[in-house]
C-alpha cells in the first residue's frame, strides 16, 4: 500500500478500514515484516481519521 493510497478524509467507514487491518493480521500470521508494517501504520492512520469523522458526524 502507498501513502497515496490513504487519503484524508476517506470515504472508507472505521469498520471497512479495521476489517482490513484485522486481514493484514491474519495474513501476517501475526508478525508484521517491515513493508506490512508501514501498511498498518497507514491503515491505523485511516482508521483514526474515519472514527473522528464518525465521532464528528454524530455529534
Amino acid at each position: 500500500m502507498s501513502p497515496d493510497s490513504v487519503t484524508p478524509g476517506s470515504a472508507r467507514s472505521a469498520a471497512e478500514v479495521n476489517e482490513q487491518i484485522r486481514a493484514l493480521w491474519r495474513r501476517a500470521g501475526g508478525s508484521l515484516s517491515a513493508q506490512e508494517r508501514a501498511e498498518y501504520e497507514l491503515l491505523v492512520i485511516e482508521w483514526a481519521t474515519a472514527i473522528r469523522g464518525e465521532v464528528v458526524e454524530a455529534a
